[in-house]
């Protein structure tokens, strides 16, 4: 069965627990579970591209979620564009991890308004 025209449909945030490092998507392809992650270094370049900081500051689970569900129409269009690649060229069909790669190629925008970045606890400042 040809995926071409087929397009995710209830695609959400995975805020429960699990242990990936990254922000974990659910949706369906008719009555397939499809899942499809974006790794927390990827969500992390896509910020720092943005915000231009200079020094790069790792998202924590909470940080990258809420970042998921205020861009999640962008990330879907994302999603959906590289699932109906197909198997042929997403070697994990139905699985799809998002690159930053193919984030730059949708030309998507990242909303990082109300991103809120918390002080680092003492133990993680580097010394010296």
């Amino acid at each position: 069965m040809s995926r071409k025209n087929m397009s995710l449909t209830k695609v959400g945030i995975d805020d429960g627990p699990h242990n990936m490092d990254g922000l974990r998507l659910l949706a369906r392809d008719g009555t397939e579970r499809v899942e499809a992650f974006i790794g927390r270094k990827v969500m992390d370049v896509w910020v720092e591209s943005i915000e231009h900081r200079g020094a790069r500051r790792s998202l924590f689970r909470d940080q990258y979620n809420a970042l998921g569900k205020r861009n999640l129409a962008a990330i879907e269009r994302i999603v959906n564009a590289k699932y109906q690649r197909g198997a042929a060229l997403n070697r994990q069909h139905p699985y799809v991890e998002v690159l930053f790669s193919d984030i730059t190629e949708s030309g998507e925008a990242l909303d990082v308004g109300g991103l809120v970045r918390l002080p680092l606890p003492p133990e993680f400042l580097r010394l010296g």
